[in-house]
């Protein structure tokens, strides 16, 4: 029996999934999180997300109440069956397809999937994640027509009635970052930048105005140019 008004997050404790546990704690009364270890080169991403959760809890007395289970699922063998640069330590390319190296095939197939089951079991009745065909590198299963579909045959397959739902589909980045600012405020846009991790490389030693990473690959570009996209309409404001 699935409860109403809960949620369950896919949750890695990056700047997208920061901002949609925040979007979905101000709509759910109770709501879970779920993140994968697939063998990621940038793992310095599960180091951070205890800290981020503990932090989310702490901006607010209601989001406290409303943050419930994390769960932490071994997907190691996603690293074994690919080539990829997000699992291996080979240079970040475009490929013959158009698509970068970094695309892992079957990534978020496989975390919906598991998300669904982890879900079913928990008795959530939406699943939330951070997917994006906006402000993305082109990869098929963050489409909003993958997503879609996905909610389909979930629910035939679990005889089940999951909604799926990706508050990040249609907007850039830099309306990402002003969702976290109407989500939580100044605290929370500092909570991302300087406590998520979005750099494909894992670097964590180099601070920006718009957090921590290489500053080149190709998530840092697109986190980068969105904050300083908000940053400058902010300054414009005056604010």
């Amino acid at each position: 029996m699935h409860a109403p008004d809960t949620a369950l997050v896919l949750f890695s404790g990056g700047q997208d999934s920061t901002t949609c546990l925040a979007w979905a704690l101000q709509r759910y009364a109770r709501v879970e999180t779920i993140g994968f270890d697939y063998g990621q080169r940038h793992a310095i991403e599960l180091e951070v997300r205890p800290a981020v959760l503990e932090k989310m809890r702490a901006l607010s007395p209601e989001w406290n109440a409303r943050l419930g289970e994390d769960h932490m699922i071994d997907l190691s063998l996603i690293a074994r069956i690919s080539d990829t640069a997000l699992t291996s330590n080979v240079e970040i390319a475009m490929q013959a397809d158009g698509l970068p190296n970094t695309f892992v095939p079957g990534r978020n197939l496989l975390f919906m999937t598991v998300a669904a089951t982890v879900a079913y079991r928990r008795g959530l009745n939406v699943l939330v994640g951070g997917m994006c065909e906006t402000d993305f590198s082109g990869y098929p299963d963050c489409r909003d027509d993958t997503m879609k579909a996905l909610q389909v045959a979930l629910n035939l397959g679990m005889a089940t009635r999951l909604k799926v739902e990706t508050p990040l589909m249609w907007i850039d980045k830099k309306q990402t970052w002003e969702l976290a600012e109407q989500a939580g405020g100044q605290a929370l846009v500092d909570l991302v930048r300087f406590e998520t991790h979005t750099c494909y490389l894992g670097e964590r030693g180099a601070r920006h105005d718009w957090g921590y990473g290489c500053g080149t690959c190709p998530a840092c570009a697109l986190r980068a140019r969105g904050y300083e996209q908000f940053a400058a309409e902010k300054a414009a404001r005056g604010e």
